[in-house]
Formats: structure tokens, C-alpha cells, sequence
């Protein structure tokens, strides 16, 4: 595979990856209230559930538009969160070629949240009603790291404003201007 080069060397892409009810969404809204406009969010529940209305499973065609969503969005000058379970086994090949083909900087993130902290932050959630404790068991994945050591693991006694606030720092975004578009 040849590899395409994508962003610039100016363009942020940043992985969030964890658990159900770990923080990634309200993270990434973070991201985006603090930056403001010129930051993309490529949430894999958006596309995959929203959009497609499909399975998370191996091969499954959110992972390609997931991939080509966070690619034009680059492209066209966007620093870019992608976020959601993106579990290792079914995203880490793209997100690896990803990383490797962004010309920025590419930081990544695990939102390391233990089952039982998962069910009392689930509970809080609208879907609370429509997914059971069975359910988050089912889809619960201790500790699944992307290979290589590239995530940061942010535990779950991070505080939502410290996470944003190291993200911000870690990528250099506190330093950006946001973009009027």
C-alpha cells in the first residue's frame, strides 16, 4: 500500500479511544468549546451508528469512513479529534496508517475507566434505558492499547478540565489560533 500523505505539517490529529462512558465524547467537546472553530470531530458513534446504522465489527465500512472523513478534513486544513471505542483489533490498522500518513503532529489518548466506574457514568447517560449492564460488560475491553506505545493512558481521577486542559498542551492546540471559517 502507498502511502498517501495527508494535513499539514501545521494540521493536529488527535486519537481518543476508550470505553463506553469513559469521557471521550465530553473530552472532545471539550477540545472543540476550548479551540473553537478549525477543529473537526470525527465521532466513530456518528458515523458508524447515525450515519451507516451498522455493527461495530471487523471489516465494517465505518472504519474506511472514519479513515476518509479525518483524511479530507486534514486536507482541507482542520486539526481533527477522532474519537470512540475504536477497539485495536478493528481500527488499529487505520489508525496506524493514519498516523503515519498525517504530516502533523498525531497524539493519542486511552481513557483508562474500570468497569465499575463504566456503569456509574453510564447511568447518567441518555442511552441508560436502552443499553444494560450485560451490554457494557459485553463491549468492555480492559486496557486495549494500540500496539507500539503510542497512546498517553489518562486514568479515570483525571478530572474533564485537566484531561482537556494536558490535551490542549500536549498538542500544541493551546498555542493555535482558531480558524474563521
Amino acid at each position: 500500500m502507498t502511502a498517501v500523505r495527508v494535513g499539514t505539517e501545521e494540521t493536529r490529529l488527535v486519537m481518543l479511544r476508550g470505553n463506553s462512558a469513559s469521557g471521550k465524547s465530553s473530552v472532545a467537546a471539550g477540545l472543540r468549546e476550548r479551540f473553537g472553530r478549525g477543529l473537526a470531530l470525527v465521532g466513530q458513534d456518528n458515523l458508524r451508528r447515525i450515519v451507516l446504522r451498522e455493527r461495530d465489527r471487523p471489516g465494517a465500512a465505518n472504519i474506511g469512513l472514519i479513515d476518509l472523513t479525518a483524511r479530507y478534513a486534514l486536507d482541507a486544513g482542520f486539526h481533527v479529534v477522532i474519537e470512540g471505542l475504536l477497539y485495536a483489533d478493528h481500527y488499529g490498522d487505520m489508525l496506524t496508517q493514519l498516523r503515519a500518513d498525517h504530516r502533523g503532529p498525531t497524539h493519542g489518548y486511552y481513557l483508562d475507566v474500570p468497569f465499575s466506574e463504566t456503569l456509574t457514568r453510564h447511568a447518567t447517560k441518555p442511552i441508560a434505558d436502552d443499553v444494560d449492564a450485560t451490554q457494557l460488560r459485553d463491549w468492555y475491553r480492559a486496557h486495549d492499547l494500540l500496539p507500539g506505545g503510542f497512546e498517553t493512558v489518562i486514568g479515570a481521577d483525571s478530572p474533564l478540565n485537566e484531561t482537556v486542559d494536558r490535551i490542549m498542551k500536549d498538542t500544541g492546540l493551546v498555542h493555535l489560533p482558531a480558524v474563521d471559517r
